[in-house]
């Protein structure tokens, strides 16, 4: 080995570690839509909040921001027989990432979405649940309301009386939320309402081409225009945001990514302040760089420092043994989801 490339591999590691600490010291302030809210992930299986999620996790529960984060999990990733086993797992890494308690995580054992690459979970049934926990005026809807799946409103009835009964018969199961105690039966009176801010999934790719990330994404935005449904001119109650998939070459580069993301995001504030501008021009007859305030940022990026990745190694290690394979720990040694996010917000029109 001569000395130019002792000299590189010696070098190698601290210029990693510097483009390291330069990216995740960079990273733009949170802004105040993701501030003091109710939040909830909605994941498809224990383990998703530790190998997709956990910058966003452990950004958005950092005490300062004073958010209360919840995970609904729509099943017990079941599919090896282990789903108990799962649940415990999820509980433990949930906690160790930065939520508030055991009982912010509740994880759905359900027929309807049972764990697998050939399981079709249907969006109408997620808006059922997320309606039943979040705003459960809709499932008072008549059945006439425009969707893509209809059912009948017995049907509808039975399922979430399944559903409730499913829930209820997992003792050690607890609740990401709860109903408001007084929920209006006309929502069109007092315009839009959620029990919740912000609702965070998978996009429409669902990052690994899983069946059911990519059903988390229908079912939450069809969740959030039924919410919306017949309230044109309101502000949407709840800011649907969800994590995009990138290409194989940058999903397996771990840090190096954040310079490719903090770039696009540069980019996307530019763009958006650019529009902004023209549509002032267009609307005032004059040119202003001042932004609309009020509105959700398009887009938000976390980096983990070293530290957080540590603790992210740690979530998906020492909580989630039983899915400790070899492939995981590529994942987690090459994976750029263990250290990089960047939320987009979905626009949902009203119907």
């Amino acid at each position: 080995m001569n000395t130019t490339t002792l000299l590189t591999l010696t070098i190698l590691p601290f210029l990693l570690f510097g483009l390291w600490h330069i990216t995740a010291s960079s990273v733009p302030p949170i802004p105040p839509s993701l501030r003091g809210k109710r939040i909830i992930l909605l994941i498809a299986h224990p383990d998703d909040e530790s190998m997709f999620f956990n910058p966003t996790l452990q950004a958005l529960t950092h005490p300062s921001l004073q958010n209360h984060l919840k995970i609904l999990c729509m099943s017990t990733g079941n599919a090896d027989g282990i789903g108990e086993t799962r649940r415990v797992e999820l509980e433990k890494a949930a906690v160790h990432l930065g939520l508030r308690r055991r009982e912010d995580v509740f994880v759905l054992d359900d027929e309807r979405f049972k764990d697998g690459m050939d399981e079709d979970w249907k969006p109408e049934d997620i808006v059922r649940v997320l309606a039943s926990a979040f705003a459960p005026h809709l499932n008072n809807v008549n059945s006439s309301q425009p969707s893509s799946t209809s059912t009948p409103t017995g049907q509808k009835d039975k399922d979430r009386r399944k559903s409730k009964s499913k829930s209820n018969s997992s003792s050690k199961t607890s609740s990401t939320a709860t109903a408001p105690s007084a929920a209006p039966t006309a929502s069109s009176q007092f315009g839009p309402l959620a029990s919740i801010d912000v609702l965070i999934t998978f996009d429409s790719h669902g990052i690994s081409s899983h069946p059911n990330h990519i059903a988390l994404f229908h079912g939450a935005s069809l969740f959030v225009r039924r919410v919306m449904h017949g309230h044109n001119g309101y502000a949407c109650p709840v800011a649907l945001y969800t994590l995009p998939t990138v290409n194989i070459v940058r999903k397996y580069s771990f840090i190096l990514d954040a310079v490719p993301t903090m770039l696009g995001g540069i980019y996307s504030v530019v763009f958006a302040n650019m529009s902004n501008m023209l549509s002032n021009m267009s609307n005032s007859g004059r040119a202003t760089t001042t932004p609309i305030t009020g509105k959700k940022q398009d887009r938000v990026v976390f980096i983990n420092d070293f530290p957080r990745y540590w603790k992210a190694r740690g979530a998906m290690v020492q909580g989630h043994a039983s899915q400790m394979v070899w492939f995981r720990w590529g994942w987690i040694g090459l994976g750029r989801y263990m250290v990089v996010n960047d939320l987009r917000a979905e626009k949902i029109a009203a119907s």
